[in-house]
């Protein structure tokens, strides 16, 4: 049989994110790329979208065939070492601020500011209307 695959830093990997020179990590393991990216269905962009990162989750969603299953085997270069690879980070909304009540005069200016134009518009009809000559 084979040697033990070899064991890739996940810093390493990353590095390998360009079109000419792609590397990905799915499911633990290292794949070379490069010689895939003009033939991928979807596109290099979509290679070059999951570098630098675990693509596992890239790689399910899209949920490939058994056929590009069975043809990742020729582009396995080695395992990722687990323990370097960086947490995933979850999401945090952006801080809000609390509710300002001085804001509240801002929002009746805005409001002010679009109905007394028309206010005066109205006026100057009704004006028109009851002056002008029957």
């Amino acid at each position: 049989m084979g040697s033990d695959p070899k064991i890739h830093v996940f810093d390493e990997v990353a590095k390998h994110n360009k079109t000419k020179d792609c590397w990905l990590v799915i499911s633990g393991k290292v794949y070379d790329v490069t010689a895939f990216m003009d033939d991928h269905p979807g596109g290099d962009e979509v290679l070059l979208s999951s570098t630098g990162k675990d693509a596992t989750d890239d790689f399910e969603d899209v949920g490939h065939s058994d056929n590009a299953r069975e043809m990742m085997e020729k582009y396995y270069i080695g395992e990722i070492d687990a323990a370097t690879v960086p947490q995933k980070r979850t999401f945090t909304s952006p801080q809000q601020s609390n509710y300002n009540p001085d804001k509240s005069s801002e929002f009746i200016i805005k409001i002010l500011q679009f109905l007394v134009p028309i206010l005066i518009l109205g006026l100057a009809f009704a004006v028109r209307k009851y002056t002008k000559e029957k």
